[in-house]
């Protein structure tokens, strides 16, 4: 009897730790569903909503208003293998968090999913009134109708960089000074990568402070993993998760250099989903494994699996940059990140 009842608590402790990375324990106890493994499939009813009834998507994501032409890309829906993604209802989810705020905190991948969760709301009542402002480093969505907020946070680090007396610019592994501005928030969807991959010219620091040390460089994944550990460490410390519910989005895949796409290194001129994908997300990895070792519940996005296939679905050459600046990093809208919200909205409850 004691074997039995020792091999189930050890199967129920994994059973925890596998529901908080996938993204919600009740959901996936529930529905028996992994919402993140499934395909792409062509769905005429898509897209979403119609970008050019959103008039405050930025010009870099504004695909069709840049001057792409073909249009397959709108059109494919995720389709999970053992159930249905709920469709979007507006209504439904400002209802939902009626009276709340919600934050994206993060780099431009964070704002793609912000701006494209604002038009899924905007296009679904495109009279209701909104109050879009930005305060500093951050920008507030707002519908008064709802009294419901929804908030970007730019900070591509989490962790801090901080200008000193001489202009050295240090990034501070063990520091976290905006996180006080983010535990009033009802909901939280955390994001960071892309900007540690910077170098050269584009990298935002000349030194880094870690702990007691002070150091010029290290590798990517080493201190993407420091600042990870002081993010956890404030979410298991200073958060009442009861209160508070976190996501962190997995890494978007860029394809700037993907040999999975035929006769291409990049994303330009690609105009389907991709039949497979190759090679492992190192960065991903190491995410995981500083949630699995959270004693708060924080809930994983996972959306690098099912982005990775939609090469097709980037700005490319119809982004801000034009030929000039060939973008596979970010996401047209209205696309894929779309489906990223239609996942968080399922995931709220």
């Amino acid at each position: 009897m004691f074997s039995l009842l020792l091999l189930f608590y050890i199967l129920l402790s994994n059973y925890n730790v596998y529901g908080k990375l996938i993204n919600d324990f009740n959901q996936l106890e529930i529905n028996r569903c992994d919402l993140f493994k499934g395909n792409w499939v062509y769905d005429d009813d898509y897209p979403l909503y119609n970008s050019s009834i959103c008039p405050f998507i930025e010009k870099q994501f504004d695909c069709l208003k840049n001057g792409r032409v073909d249009k397959d890309y709108l059109k494919y829906r995720w389709q999970p293998n053992e159930c249905n993604l709920p469709r979007f209802d507006a209504k439904e989810f400002q209802n939902k968090l009626k009276g709340k705020q919600i934050m994206f905190v993060g780099d431009s991948i964070s704002l793609n999913q912000w701006q494209s969760l604002t038009c899924m709301l905007h296009a679904a009542d495109p009279q209701a009134k909104y109050i879009s402002k930005r305060i500093g480093g951050t920008s507030i969505f707002t519908f008064p109708k709802y009294n419901t907020s929804y908030l970007m946070y730019r900070n591509a680090f989490l962790v801090d960089i901080k200008t000193e007396n001489n202009g050295a610019r240090v990034l501070e592994l063990d520091s976290l000074s905006s996180a006080t501005q983010w535990k009033e928030m009802d909901v939280l969807i955390f994001d960071s990568w892309h900007w540690w991959l910077h170098t050269g010219r584009k990298q935002p620091w000349d030194f880094v402070q870690d702990v007691n040390s002070t150091y010029k460089d290290a590798p990517r994944l080493t201190l993407y993993e420091k600042a990870l550990n002081t993010w956890a460490k404030w979410v298991d410390t200073e958060v009442d998760t009861t209160k508070t519910k976190i996501f962190f989005q997995g890494i978007s895949p860029d394809h700037d250099n993907n040999p999975g796409i035929s006769g291409s290194k990049r994303c330009q001129g690609v105009t389907q989903p991709l039949k497979s994908t190759i090679g492992v997300h190192e960065e991903e990895l190491v995410l995981e494994k500083v949630l699995k070792g959270m004693n708060k519940s924080v809930y994983l996005l996972n959306i690098t699996n099912l982005s990775q296939y939609r090469a097709d679905g980037h700005p490319s050459v119809f982004g801000h940059g034009g030929h000039r600046d060939l973008d596979c990093t970010h996401w047209c809208l209205a696309g894929v990140v779309d489906t990223w919200n239609l996942l968080l909205s399922a995931l709220l409850g």
